[in-house]
């Protein structure tokens, strides 16, 4: 499938729906190719990517970035993309999880605070009759040991999954499918974030119509406001700022991937 890309302050986001995005994937499970991922991307990951060269690698590596924000729509909308609109990854997860249940596909769950990965898989099992979530690994917050990453290796080699959902928040679980994409022996991993805590029923999600307007970060800032407020308080005027010198042509984003 060939998917259009639309620059966002210098990251290549896809200027697709949640419909291409299962469709993508599903194509990536049959073919015999492994070691691709997914980033789900909102205005924190573009800023991040806009400050950190090596966040900006790992979104430039990675075989598709889905627009998992409704400002990164609007922006490509009024780019001309007019089929382009929010790839919720929460929502992408329970669509491919039932696909897995359907088609046999076998999932992994990576991320999560201590037990949320468990908890995750006896939902979704749960869930969806028929789901095989082969293993889970809920790993420190530091970076792990020449052991741990050995150990997680031998763990996945042995479950032999098809999918690995990555729940470590953005942009460090982007960062971690770039580091470990090409040892994790599998068709695909996804960075999913949040979705560990909603799906566990850790965290509450915001309602559909808050995150239809753009509104979920509200919510989540009054749910979380130590932790959000200050990724908000710097990034939403800044994208905002960028967003506009580059939808009006006063200066240039270029991305790596151009040319």
């Amino acid at each position: 499938m060939d998917v259009l890309l639309t620059n966002i302050l210098g990251t290549e986001v896809a200027a697709v729906g949640p419909d291409a995005a299962v469709q993508l994937v599903r194509d990536w499970l049959s073919e015999p190719k492994t070691g691709r991922y997914v980033c789900l991307t909102d205005v924190h990951c573009i800023m991040q990517s806009h400050r950190r060269p090596e966040v900006r690698r790992a979104y430039d590596s990675a075989a598709i970035c889905l627009p998992d924000g409704m400002p990164l729509t609007w922006t490509g909308r009024m780019r001309g993309h007019r089929d382009m609109s929010r790839v919720y990854g929460p929502d992408l997860m329970l669509e491919l999880l039932k696909i897995s249940a359907d088609r046999g596909y076998t999932n992994f769950f990576l991320g999560g605070a201590e037990g949320v990965a468990e908890k995750l898989r006896q939902r979704m099992v749960k869930r969806f009759p028929g789901l095989r979530v082969v293993g889970t690994y809920s790993p420190p917050w530091r970076p792990l040991t020449a052991q741990e990453r050995e150990a997680l290796i031998t763990q996945v080699e042995r479950c032999q999954p098809d999918l690995i959902w990555v729940g470590l928040g953005a942009p460090k679980q982007d960062l971690f499918m770039y580091e470990y994409h090409q040892v994790l022996k599998c068709k695909v991993l996804i960075g999913v974030g949040a979705a560990f805590d909603f799906h566990s029923g850790r965290v509450r999600q915001a309602p559909r119509w808050m995150m239809n307007v753009g509104f979920e970060w509200l919510f989540r800032l009054a749910v979380e406001p130590r932790r959000l407020a200050p990724r908000y308080l710097r990034n939403n005027p800044a994208f905002l700022w960028h967003i506009a010198l580059q939808l009006l042509g006063i200066r240039r984003y270029p991305s790596d991937r151009e040319g």
